[in-house]
């Protein structure tokens, strides 16, 4: 006679050979971690079926991937050793339940399938995105998507770029204070992906009035982005010619200068300041100025190793420029953090940095953030950072 784990053995290899399973779930955990179920579901990864396992602990949820022979073995090693003491598996055929009771007893059930179809085997199931697709023109207008909807799959990661940025930008852009128009200004918008969907989100998906100007140098890009914002039917999305520096504006809510080469970035972080601009995000890139001021001053002796090697050098100077532009923002009475931004497959991770106008600081907190400052460049032997003669002239005028 068989045993009730030889039962579930047996029914578990049949339930995957004729495709019936659906999956498993693992409770009344009685081990000694914060661990709570275990759920069990089949995917294909590279063509290949597997068995994932998700172990849900209290505060995270850890995947491990199993091949389907390896996959009983685990189940054993869960259930046998009373790590769980009740083992569900659902299947199109029937819901079999292996338990243990308090003396120790096993138990088997079945039970009128409650499943009448069976889960999708994708690994990764795309995630609801943050952009709507209210508005699918310009998806098209821009080569994202076809005339279905569909995207192409030359542009699946332009696309996840462009979710993944109005992503981190969304619980911000909710917190935006109420006001009749929200003015955004893109610089550097280049072919616009993400303005145009900066300008859905906001209209289309929290629909608040909003106006939007890409500013680009190339007259020829400003040309079509305007041409396919008309195609659109987006009346407030417009794009101009020019720099960060020569760009003018009365009112300015959101600035954003993704990638602006090396001071660049200071100046749209300046501009936004200047403009009392609610949100400022930037994507900095090329961190000349202060890798110049490195070589020039002298830093501390103990950092001496690291500035002999070029890569470790540069690296240090994105972090420095970085974190002294984060000071400065905090100086200003904005809020700040970074985080990674893929702006595409041909380009490593890029630093965002996010800053949300906050309560201006106290004068103790604002001296405190200056001797942070003054300690960085003291270390670093670093006269100066481009953004600071700014922060400075402007806190003496606003004083």
């Amino acid at each position: 006679m068989q045993s009730t784990w030889q039962q579930f053995s047996s029914s578990f290899v049949k339930r995957l050979q004729e495709g019936s399973f659906v999956k498993i779930t693992l409770s009344a955990y009685k081990g000694t971690e914060a661990l709570k179920n275990v759920y069990i579901k089949r995917i294909k990864v590279k063509d290949k079926l597997m068995l994932s396992f998700v172990y849900r602990y209290a505060t995270k949820d850890i995947t491990k991937n199993f091949s389907e022979e390896e996959a009983l073995q685990q189940i054993g090693s869960l259930f046998d050793a009373q790590q769980f003491n009740i083992l569900t598996m659902f299947s199109l055929e029937a819901d079999e339940e292996l338990s243990i009771g308090k003396n120790g007893s096993q138990r088997y059930k079945r039970r009128p399938a409650s499943n009448k179809e069976l889960p999708s085997l994708q690994h990764d199931q795309e995630k609801r995105r943050k952009l709507q697709l209210n508005n699918q023109a310009y998806l098209q207008a821009l080569g994202i998507t076809d005339d279905t909807g569909k995207v192409y799959k030359k542009s699946q990661d332009k696309y996840k770029q462009i979710n993944h940025f109005i992503e981190l930008l969304s619980t911000s852009l909710k917190q935006l204070p109420p006001t009749d128009c929200i003015h955004v200004a893109d610089m550097g918008s280049g072919k616009g992906y993400l303005t145009f969907a900066l300008y859905d989100y906001l209209m289309n998906h929290l629909v608040r009035n909003a106006r939007v100007t890409g500013v680009e140098y190339r007259p020829d890009m400003v040309a079509l982005c305007n041409q396919l914002a008309e195609q659109s039917g987006f009346k407030q999305l417009s794009f101009v010619q020019g720099s960060i520096a020569d760009y003018q504006t009365e009112v300015l809510d959101i600035i954003i200068a993704l990638h602006a080469c090396d001071t660049a970035t200071d100046d749209a972080i300046a501009k936004g300041i200047k403009m009392n601009a609610e949100l400022i995000v930037v994507a900095p890139c090329c961190h000349k100025q202060i890798r110049r001021a490195m070589k020039q001053g002298k830093a501390h002796p103990v950092q001496q190793p690291l500035l002999k090697h070029g890569l470790f050098a540069e690296r240090q100077a994105e972090m420095l420029t970085d974190t002294m532009r984060m000071l400065l923002l905090n100086y200003c009475g904005y809020s700040t953090k970074a985080v990674d931004f893929v702006a595409d497959i041909h380009t490593p991770k890029n630093v965002l940095i996010i800053a949300e106008r906050k309560q201006k600081p106290s004068d103790e907190d604002k001296a405190a953030i200056l001797q942070s400052l003054q300690g960085l460049k003291a270390h670093w032997g670093i006269a100066e950072h481009y953004l600071e003669q700014f922060v400075v002239e402007s806190a003496t005028t606003n004083h």
